[in-house]
């Protein structure tokens, strides 16, 4: 469970993300859309606990910058955030020694193998092409095993086998009872996965939908964002 109430982020006198609120539960998929500027990426990075912020944020009941929530969430950032002198394999063996993770080998294998990287475990994280680093961050956010997950802009980057492998991902957490949030600007990148919407412009979400909702209202999820974001 995510619980968000208020969070408001400021720079100087701007304004970036405004008062918003909202919840993703268990086994809940929430998608956060809106055009570039609108506020998701810093709105994730304040969940994540990488930005300072008024408000207040959960995980799983717990202060989103305690050790206890951050033992227990995932995230995946839009810029991946690979170390240039470790190897793919290495980027996996941190990960599990920073969480203390026992019996970790099996199950870094088998993502490495599912996304196409276990063959390129040795290469070092420079000689890596985007792409590559994007799902060396996926891998290592998915290692832990969280309870939530954070995905800002998860498919950019991706082959499109990769991007078929990320959404059978998707699939797998929500039946695990994970609370999933991914952020992004292309809608039909997500149409087919999301039981929540929660379109942002200017800092505000501006519409929070769940699927039944929509589907009630006879619009599109695509037809109210851009009546919502281009007026």
């Amino acid at each position: 469970m995510l619980k968000v109430n208020g969070l408001t982020k400021t720079y100087d006198k701007f304004t970036a993300v405004n008062n918003v609120s909202f919840e993703v539960g268990d086994g809940e998929i929430a998608v956060l859309l809106g055009p570039n500027g609108a506020g998701k990426s810093t709105t994730i990075k304040c969940i994540a606990g990488l930005l300072n912020y008024y408000g207040s944020v959960e995980v799983c009941g717990e202060y989103n910058k305690s050790v206890k929530a951050k033992s227990l969430f995932g995230y995946v950032p839009e810029a991946p955030a690979v170390y240039d002198m470790l190897t793919v394999y290495e980027h996996m063996e941190f990960i599990a020694k920073a969480y203390r993770l026992d019996g970790y080998k099996e199950k870094a294998e088998r993502l490495l193998e599912r996304f196409e990287l276990l063959d390129k475990k040795d290469k070092l994280g420079k000689e890596l092409s985007k792409g590559m680093q994007q799902k060396v961050s996926i891998c290592c956010a998915l290692l832990t095993g969280p309870r939530v997950v954070f995905f800002d802009e998860p498919m950019i980057g991706l082959d499109p086998k990769a991007i078929k492998e990320l959404k059978a991902v998707f699939g797998e957490l929500r039946d695990l009872r994970c609370s999933i949030l991914i952020s992004t600007h292309i809608i039909d990148s997500v149409d087919e996965l999301w039981d929540k919407s929660l379109i942002m412009k200017g800092g505000n979400i501006v519409v929070s939908k769940t699927r039944k909702e929509l589907e009630q209202s006879g619009e599109t999820l695509e037809e109210i964002f851009f009546r919502v974001t281009e007026g």
